[in-house]
């Protein structure tokens, strides 16, 4: 039997949480950042420009912690997504606009990120790419209806690990690496089109609009499945934990994610542009392209990473999409319910998927159906940002806990970064068009 604390002695203190354990809803939102179509943008853009775009990542480092930690706080300290805080405090066409896009952009997303996992399969081990597309939708469907949340957000986390594919890939081609310093933090910045118009398309991978619904509907869920857990604006005491739960998340998965992003772009920069390979359209094509360079391994490494993030992202594509058309309509809610408590949840999942599925039996080229994700992820990124933004700085939506200055440069800096972005993508697809 433990003996007594004596009056007086100071209690001792509660055990460290692990730090993968404090891990969750912002490592895997960064994590699906780096989707099959994201690594086909960085490849091309490494492919395309060298050293010369590595500086982009690091850029844009502090404006998606920034934005993802806005979107997060959202979630906790309220207890309810993007969506459903929108219905209440703005236009409801403002909402239908900004959902139904997202539908659509996520769907077509879910297309190319099939596609790219059933291409790269093929090129490990051969077959049917169209059975790999019905297998890998399938397997993501039964893992989202049939594993109950607490159970199926660690293998999602899990799932981050398949990332670090290309990191090891960078380790198995020569790197220079002084030249790689040097050009990455002194760019030899290209201000004609073809340049804007890659650098446009990696702040959108980078900055998008599904990220923002996923983690602030992750903290929800997390708060609903934690044990005495309640939306901090009802629970304030338990605010300094989660709040600082949240940061760690925030910069951890988000620096992980733009550290991936560097690595994928470095890899095409070192072996497909020093042997003039500069016109890459897709994940499984960067994969093929690298094999004859930087070898059987490296080849497989990348592939198998295109595979791994793509059963993260798919999921979460899905799921983000699924949140905000549930929350619009007021629809119970949540990973964490069963099929029956939750039908219409989980038909927006289901049909997302499997819309995504059927894209890739017809006759849409991967790559325009990208480039039509990028444009309508890139028009809506922005007024939900602003709104995102607006919303938390009101103390009728946040209660005390309104951001800081802090969080308020670092958001608003990204929202005006993505308008020009977006205004500079139709820009360039006005005078190519023209």
């Amino acid at each position: 039997m433990k003996n007594p604390r004596a009056p007086g002695q100071p209690a001792a203190p509660a055990p460290a949480t692990p730090l993968l354990k404090r891990l969750g809803p912002g490592l895997v939102t960064g994590a699906a950042d780096d989707d099959p179509s994201g690594i086909a943008t960085y490849s091309q853009a490494g492919a395309q420009f060298g050293y010369a775009m590595l500086w982009s990542v690091l850029f844009t480092l502090p404006l998606m912690i920034g934005i993802q930690i806005v979107s997060a706080r959202i979630g906790r300290v309220t207890g309810h997504g993007l969506a459903a805080n929108i219905r209440e405090h703005y236009p409801a066409w403002l909402l239908h606009s900004v959902v139904g896009l997202l539908l659509v952009a996520n769907t077509i997303n879910i297309a190319a990120d099939l596609g790219a996992m059933a291409a790269a399969l093929r090129l490990l081990i051969g077959g049917p790419a169209h059975l790999y597309i019905v297998a890998f939708a399938a397997v993501s469907l039964g893992l989202q209806i049939f594993i109950p949340f607490p159970r199926y957000a660690p293998i999602l986390k899990w799932l981050t690990l398949t990332l670090f594919a290309y990191v090891a890939t960078v380790f198995v081609v020569q790197v220079p690496w002084g030249e790689v310093f040097k050009r990455t933090f002194l760019p030899p910045v290209k201000l004609h089109a073809d340049y804007l118009l890659t650098l446009v398309a990696v702040f959108g991978t980078t900055i998008s609009p599904y990220l923002f619904f996923w983690q602030a509907s992750q903290e929800v869920e997390e708060q609903r499945a934690g044990p005495g857990e309640e939306p901090l604006r009802e629970a304030p005491e338990q605010a300094r934990e989660h709040l600082n739960r949240i940061r760690l998340d925030t910069y951890v998965g988000m620096t992980f994610s733009n550290a991936v992003a560097f690595f994928i772009m470095l890899t095409a920069a070192v072996t497909l542009n020093l042997h003039g390979i500069t016109d890459i359209q897709s994940a499984e094509q960067a994969a093929e392209a690298l094999r004859p360079i930087g070898g059987e391994f490296a080849f497989a490494l990348f592939a198998s990473g295109i595979i791994g993030t793509g059963m993260l992202a798919v999921p979460i594509l899905a799921g983000s999409a699924a949140y905000a058309v549930a929350e619009t309509f007021r629809w119970p809610i949540g990973l964490g319910l069963q099929f029956a408590e939750a039908r219409g949840f989980y038909a927006i999942v289901s049909v997302a998927t499997l819309v995504g599925v059927a894209l890739n039996f017809t006759s849409l080229s991967p790559v325009r159906a990208l480039i039509w994700s990028a444009v309508i992820k890139g028009v809506i990124s922005v007024p939900i940002m602003a709104v995102m933004m607006l919303m938390a700085v009101r103390p009728e939506i946040m209660g005390r806990f309104t951001i800081k200055r802090r969080l308020k440069v670092l958001g608003w800096l990204a929202t005006l970064i993505m308008a020009l972005a977006v205004a500079a993508m139709f820009f360039a697809l006005g005078r190519s068009l023209f």
